[in-house]
Order: C-alpha cells, then sequence, then structure tokens
C-alpha cells in the first residue's frame, strides 16, 4: 500500500496560504488536556468557578488550542516533517467549549538544509474561531524532508 504523502520542502513557497477544516472544542477536549497536563485551572475545569471570571464560562486552555491548530495543519506535513523545531503563541481571545476553530496559514520562510536534504520551514499559523476572528496566532519552525532523491 503507498501512503499520501505530506508536501515537501520544495513544495513551500514563501507567501503560500493554506486552510484547514475545522474542529469544534468540546468537554471531552478540554478534561483529556488537563488529564495529560495536570493544568486543572479551574477556569478551564470548574464550571462554578468560571462563571466568576471576566469569560463568564469556562475556556479552553491556551495550550490545548495551541495543539489543536497544530494538529490541524498537521495533515499537510504528513510524513513529510522531521522536527518541530521551535514554537511560539499568542493568545488573543478565549477560545469556549463548543467554539469551532480552523487554522490559516501562512509561508513566512524558508532555508535549504543539505545535512537534512530538506529544509525549515517559518510558518505563521492564526488560529480562527466560527465567526472569522482571531483568537490565537502560532509561530512554528518545522525540518521538513526534501523530496526523495533518485526516485522517479
Amino acid at each position: 500500500m503507498v501512503w499520501p504523502m505530506g508536501l515537501a520542502f520544495e513544495d513551500f513557497e514563501v507567501g503560500a496560504r493554506f486552510r484547514s477544516h475545522g474542529v469544534t472544542v468540546t468537554e471531552a477536549h478540554v478534561s483529556a488536556f488537563a488529564w495529560l497536563t495536570g493544568d486543572w485551572n479551574p477556569l478551564h475545569v470548574d464550571g462554578e468557578f468560571a462563571k466568576s471570571t471576566i469569560f463568564g464560562e469556562r475556556i479552553a486552555h491556551g495550550m490545548l488550542t495551541a495543539s489543536l491548530a497544530l494538529g490541524l495543519f498537521a495533515q499537510y506535513l504528513y510524513g513529510t516533517v522531521i522536527a518541530l523545531l521551535e514554537a511560539s503563541a499568542r493568545f488573543l481571545k478565549p477560545v469556549k467549549i463548543g467554539d469551532t476553530i480552523y487554522v490559516e496559514t501562512e509561508v513566512v520562510d524558508k532555508r535549504p538544509s543539505e545535512k537534512y536534504r530538506g529544509g525549515v520551514v517559518h510558518l505563521r499559523h492564526e488560529v480562527k474561531n466560527q465567526r472569522g476572528e482571531t483568537a490565537a496566532v502560532v509561530e512554528t519552525k518545522v525540518l521538513v524532508a526534501g523530496r526523495w532523491r533518485g526516485s522517479t
């Protein structure tokens, strides 16, 4: 069986844009993230506490939002990403349980690496909610394989 492959280093062009499909953030996402990370901040897991905050309800962890964003973009790197080298995030609006988010990604820069027969791709991911508002901006640098040499 031949597995579909993501984009190779050569496929990325500076200025290119991609839009992912969406995912609705659920109670299960928030609970699983709290279990995995140990982040039991009541803002995320206690509805009564969260009602007393400026948000008025529970919100998703910021890093859950960033993780979902990278997962939404991952389809473009299936089988070609070698490593996530850097990641930074700015959180601009809360993501609430029930919000549907998607990612608009732009290729900011790319730099070849002969050692890895590919190169580093700098990406800017804008996480948008169902109203088109930017909830977060995540920047990443990923090491991406080039096309296989000698293949036909």
